[in-house]
């Protein structure tokens, strides 16, 4: 608090001498610049170390077999084969892929905000028997591997009949347990006032839950719709187990097909890798907002 005042004010407010104050407020400062300098500096090799490889895919789809073999690597691509892109998107059929995977996706994401909206509503706001005890069952449930249930599930969905469908790739997938936690810390941050007003003025759970609840969780709710959206769309055994029709398969075992089928055009790969990246950096750019308030809604209270 000191630090911000002028040196004469802080001089007179502590009786210490002019310049000491002066030199101590100079010194904070520049700690401060330093320290500021230090997490940009930090972050800074961090985002390098993570968009590198990104930038590395993209240029390498811009590049012809030999460049990408060459030593030392090509860096930036100064005669751009742009062709690569078309040939990947005809060659690898990666249209169809995409719109299965987009089908897919919005049927995870969408019913598993439902589901966990409802189950975190009721661990936070009704009271019935063994609650903690459900509750500890959800949470244990993120402690067991998919490839632990992969088999049980497998043979569920040739039961049932729905094998080469989109119903099959979506099922096992429509609810959560982390989604149920997530938003069961969110829902705890509603003030119960808020509860008893909406009870006063006639709301039932469900206009409670709709009208208070939800609009006041929204950037937890387009968290979990990113997460959602980001373990659904990057899946690969299980739509390469539950489907043998290319009508239903998904663009991440596209991919792995527009590789085998180009064996000695890895650019063409890398631009279909390009290709499938695409909708998950829209997404990013559309809800980083959201996603970083929603997983820091309930860091701090008060």
């Amino acid at each position: 608090m000191s630090a911000s005042l002028a040196p004469a004010d802080e001089a007179l407010r502590t009786g210490a001498p002019r310049d000491a104050v002066f030199f101590r407020q100079s010194h904070a400062r520049r700690r401060r610049r330093l320290g500021a300098f230090g997490r940009y500096a930090l972050l800074s090799v961090l985002a390098f170390l993570v968009l590198f490889p990104i930038y590395i895919t993209v240029v390498n789809s811009l590049l012809t077999p030999e460049q990408i073999a060459s030593r030392p690597p090509t860096l930036f691509p100064t005669n751009p084969t742009w062709g690569t892109y078309e040939q990947a998107w005809n060659a690898g059929h990666l249209g169809e892929y995409l719109k299965n995977s987009f089908i897919m996706t919005g049927i995870i994401v969408f019913f598993q905000l439902l589901t966990a909206t409802l189950a975190a509503y009721a661990f936070a706001f009704l009271e019935f028997p063994f609650k903690r005890l459900l509750f500890v069952v959800f949470l244990a449930t993120l402690m067991v591997p998919f490839e632990v249930t992969i088999i049980t599930n497998l043979n569920t969905v040739v039961d049932l009949g729905i094998y080469d469908s989109y119903a099959g790739l979506a099922i096992p997938f429509l609810a959560t347990g982390f989604g149920a936690f997530l938003l069961r810390q969110s829902f705890l941050t509603v003030p119960r006032d808020l509860k008893d007003a909406a009870a006063l003025d006639g709301y039932g759970h469900m206009r409670f839950l709709a009208r208070v609840v939800v609009p006041l969780s929204r950037p937890t709710m387009a968290a979990l719709a990113v997460f959602a959206f980001l373990s659904s769309w990057n899946q690969y055994l299980w739509p390469l187990l539950v489907t043998k029709d290319d009508r239903y398969r998904t663009v991440q075992i596209g991919l792995k097909q527009l590789r085998n089928t180009n064996i000695d055009q890895i650019n063409v790969t890398f631009a279909g890798v390009v290709i499938a990246i695409i909708p998950l950096a829209i997404l990013l750019l559309l809800f980083q907002k959201q996603l970083v308030r929603g997983l820091t809604a309930g860091a701090v209270k008060g």
